[in-house]
Parts: structure tokens; sequence; C-alpha cells
């Protein structure tokens, strides 16, 4: 029987509230209200995150089994059926759940369950499956927004193409820390998406919100790449863990005209997110 922490472990719950924390920026950006809502896409995203993850180990078991053997399928914690088994009931459940707040989320929680699938299966013969990845947590902004007053906005879909692109250049990253490929420079551009995004559309009284929030974002992404481009002893795998807590300040960036006890969330998502990695590294 699997232990709790096996289960985590194989779902990846040191980015499960960077997971939360874009739904939370869609549904803002959709126009919040309808809070009577969010219980079913929190639970739904979640569910949808985690299935993909188990999926994910279950489709990469025989090459886990030689190049990354303390992942739980190799390590013996956890069978590859039982993966696959609790992988597709929490993709199942997740999609369920998605269509309690209406026919759009529904509807875009089964483009998210394709894509999941499409990365899954393939993110080790495509070369730019990143973008895959980029895509998925688009989806999760038009989910989040799709649940609220307005639905999808053009602000959701805009800020949502801006994290995918970040997210692309973070799964760069990642998939270059396990290959061992010497880094390049150009993904550095994706990074710095969402903020050449906020420049451009915040103004007027959310000017300066926008742009303290943005200073914020390219400090943390400076930080994590110092490691990774300018250090004596490169840590790609701390780089890569950084770069995916920074998705919370990328999303509290396209939240940046929310109230105060929003930023409080985003900034606990964020903490929440770093005590997770210390528990559930990436690897």
């Amino acid at each position: 029987m699997a232990t709790i922490r096996t289960l985590l472990n194989l779902g990846r719950a040191g980015t499960l509230p960077t997971v939360w924390s874009n739904c939370l920026a869609g549904w803002w950006l959709g126009g919040h209200e309808n809070t009577g809502d969010l219980p079913f896409l929190f639970a739904g995203t979640t569910f949808l995150y985690l299935g993909g993850a188990f999926l994910n180990d279950a489709f990469d078991a025989d090459y886990d089994k030689e190049y990354r053997r303390t992942r739980p399928i190799p390590a013996g914690a956890i069978s590859p059926q039982t993966a696959w088994r609790w992988g597709l009931a929490l993709l199942v459940s997740g999609a369920v759940l998605l269509f309690v707040p209406g026919a759009a989320t529904g509807g875009l929680g089964l483009a998210l369950v394709l894509f999941i699938l499409l990365y899954d299966a393939l993110h080790r013969l495509f070369p730019f499956s990143p973008v895959l990845l980029g895509i998925c947590r688009f989806f999760l902004y038009t989910i989040g927004a799709a649940a609220a007053a307005h639905e999808v906005t053009g602000w959701s879909i805009w800020c949502g193409l801006a994290l995918a692109a970040y997210v692309t250049g973070v799964g760069i990253f990642l998939r270059w820390e396990r290959t061992a490929k010497p880094p390049d420079y150009w993904p550095v551009a994706l990074l710095a998406v969402p903020i050449l995004l906020a420049l451009l559309i915040d103004n007027g009284e959310y000017r300066g919100s926008g742009l303290l929030l943005s200073a914020i974002v390219a400090l943390w992404i400076l930080r994590a790449l110092r490691q990774f481009f300018w250090s004596l002893e490169p840590s790609f795998a701390q780089t890569v863990s950084d770069l995916q807590a920074g998705i919370v300040f990328v999303d509290w960036l396209a939240a940046a005209d929310g109230p105060r006890p929003l930023s409080a969330i985003f900034i606990g998502l964020f903490l929440a997110t770093l005590a997770l990695q210390r528990v559930f590294p990436v690897r």
C-alpha cells in the first residue's frame, strides 16, 4: 500500500500551490465573484495536476529505472499498475468536478486533460515538449476565468499566454537539468514575457503596483539564474525549483489590481511552494 508521502512525491506536490495560484489569477481576471464555485475549481484542477504527475511517472517507468532510480516506481515504493490506476482515476475525477461550475469550465478541463496526456506521452520524444507544459498552464488560467463572473476575458487570455511563455522557459531549463545539456541564454527571453506584458498593459492607478511586482518577478528570476549561469558550481535543480516557485509571482503580477487580501494569498502560496519544495524537491 502506497503511503501518503509516496503519493505526494509521485504527484510532485512541491509545485502544487502554483496550480492554485494559476486558478486564482485566472478567476480574478475573469471578474472573480462566483466564490461558491471555487472549491470545485481548486479540487478539480488539483486532481488533474496530480493525475498528470502520476501518469508522467507511469509513462517514464522504463526511463526512470535506468536514469532516476530514486523516483517512487523504480524505487519500489509503488507499482506502475497502481500509478496508472491512480493517475487515470484522478484525471476522470478532476474533469467531472470541473463540470460543476459550468459547461465552459468542464469543456476547458477536458482540453487540459488532452494536453496533459500529450505531454506525458511525448515529452521524452518531442524536443519542444515544454511548449505543452506552457499550454497546460494557459488552460488553468482560462478554467479559472470561466468559473468567474465574466468568464474568459481578453485579460485572462493575454496573461495566460504570458504565463505559458514563462512556464515553457522553465520547462526548457528543466529539460536541460535532466539531460545535462549545456545551457543557452535564449529561454531567458521567455521568462521575461510576463514582465513585458505588465509594462504594456498596466496603467493608471495600477501602474505603481505593476512596476513593483514586475521588479519582484525580475529579481526572483535573476536570483534563480545566478545559480545556473554565474556560479562556479551550478545548481541546475535549485534554479529550476526557484523558477517554478516564481510562477506564483507571475500570477500575482497578473492580478496586480487585486486587493491586499488577494496579495496575501499569493504570498502564502509562494511560501507554501518553497516549504513543499524542501520536502518534495525537483528531481
